[in-house]
């Protein structure tokens, strides 16, 4: 974990202190000042926006609840910054630091922060658009769906991840994929500059003049606390999308990918509006004895999806297929990552992921993977019962118009990103 060394003097010795410059400090009067440091100083740094909670507080426990509460980081302070220069504070001594937004990282890592401080972004949400309409200025904060809301709203769009409570530039930072990205490559091939808090504590612009910014497209969790970005934006053009969802039984499940290698989904020459991804889950109501998989084929720009694309998956008999028509901003709750969806709440549930990239389907791998999923999950010893495989089949032309080595992102040559996602119940540390 990254250390820094912040401009602050010190957090609350006294919620008065605090008050007396008009930042909202929220704390439980058992907590106290967190063990080892006095804080009272940092108020008079942070704009009147920022805010400040301690341990006890009901925001301080809603905000360091993670989504997956396997190794967890733990905070002894948290810091709501009201502006990009709020991120600029710290102390004359070493205090470990975490920012943090959309809660979904999850690697075991993380829970190496036993104390610090926890940087919460969510204020830094800003959505300015340039007077051409070509690029946008967003906030470090921001979420995918406010995004996504905020530049429909005035006929934009751009590549953005898939689920609607996911950071923005959570995913950006490490590459970033989505439902655009067969038009314009990446999360990360958009940006064009970044506002970063580096590890001297300066607040810098980076932009393709800077050695740091092929490092940024790919690998920029690793570089400093991004505040804000330039970002490509383009004129809306597909507004309608149809999806088909079709759910098959396990038994056919060397078929299922045999088919996807031979349609050409997954080596790259898709047509660039079709985005195809599956789940493997268990569904008692469906199939009271195995995991399902359940296909959806997204398509831009009609209001059914074309015959050519689901007609052969309909040949090797599903249980049953749910055809739907709508927009762009109704693609999440199709596909079960909305704000109303599992994925997006805070159950305090362990949910591990183990993400990987594939070239294509091997049918017979696939079928010993379904077997250990179908043992993890169904069964008097199912520990996982209610846990996912995910396949994410997306458009490629985008992403294959860079170079390999266009970024510090690694994986342009693959076409597949696959995980499980073990869901169980852990006690919060």
């Amino acid at each position: 974990m990254v250390q820094f060394r912040w401009s602050i003097a010190a957090l609350s010795a006294h919620a008065t202190a605090v008050a007396s410059v008009g930042i909202p400090v929220s704390f439980s009067a058992a907590s106290g000042t967190p063990k080892g440091h006095d804080y009272s100083e940092l108020a008079k740094q942070l704009s009147s926006t920022a805010s400040i909670y301690l341990p006890g507080s009901e925001e301080f426990n809603d905000i360091t609840l993670r989504w997956s509460n396997l190794s967890a980081p733990i905070a002894s302070i948290v810091v709501v910054p009201g502006t990009e220069d709020d991120v600029v504070f710290a102390n004359e001594h070493s205090v470990p630091f975490l920012a943090t937004n959309g809660f979904h990282g999850s690697i075991t890592t993380l829970g190496q922060m036993s104390h610090g401080i926890e940087i919460f972004l969510s204020q830094l949400k800003k959505v300015e658009i340039s007077d051409d309409g070509s690029t946008a200025t967003i906030g470090g904060g921001i979420r995918a769906k406010d995004l996504i809301d905020t530049l429909w709203d005035a006929g934009k769009q751009t590549v953005t991840g898939a689920c609607e409570c996911v950071g923005y530039l959570g995913p950006g930072l490490g590459g970033g994929h989505g439902w655009l990205q067969g038009h314009h490559g990446l999360i990360s091939d958009q940006y064009l500059s970044f506002n970063v808090v580096v590890a001297n504590g300066s607040l810098v612009t980076i932009d393709e003049t800077s050695d740091l910014f092929w490092g940024m497209k790919g690998a920029g969790h690793n570089f400093g606390i991004v505040t804000s970005v330039t970002s490509k934006i383009y004129d809306l053009e597909f507004p309608n999308y149809a999806i088909d969802t079709i759910f098959f039984s396990g038994d056919k499940v060397e078929e299922v990918y045999q088919l996807w290698n031979e349609l050409s989904i997954t080596n790259g020459t898709a047509p660039v509006g079709l985005n195809v991804w599956d789940y493997w889950y268990f569904d008692p109501t469906i199939d009271p004895e195995k995991p399902v998989i359940v296909k959806y084929i997204v398509q831009e720009g009609v209001d059914v999806v074309d015959p050519i694309h689901t007609e052969p998956f309909h040949q090797l008999g599903p249980i049953k297929s749910e055809p739907r028509s709508g927009t762009y901003r109704d693609l999440a709750a199709w596909t079960g990552i909305s704000l109303a969806d599992g994925p997006c709440q805070k159950t305090g549930n362990a949910n591990p992921r183990f993400p990987i990239y594939l070239k294509e389907y091997n049918p017979q791998a696939q079928r010993e993977v379904y077997e250990l999923f179908r043992e993890a999950t169904t069964g008097p010893n199912a520990h996982f019962a209610n846990s996912l495989f995910m396949f994410e089949g997306y458009s490629q032309q985008g992403v294959k118009a860079f170079a390999d080595d266009a970024s510090a992102f690694a994986y342009r040559s693959d076409n597949l990103l696959v995980a499980p996602l073990l869901i169980y119940p852990r006690a919060r540390r």
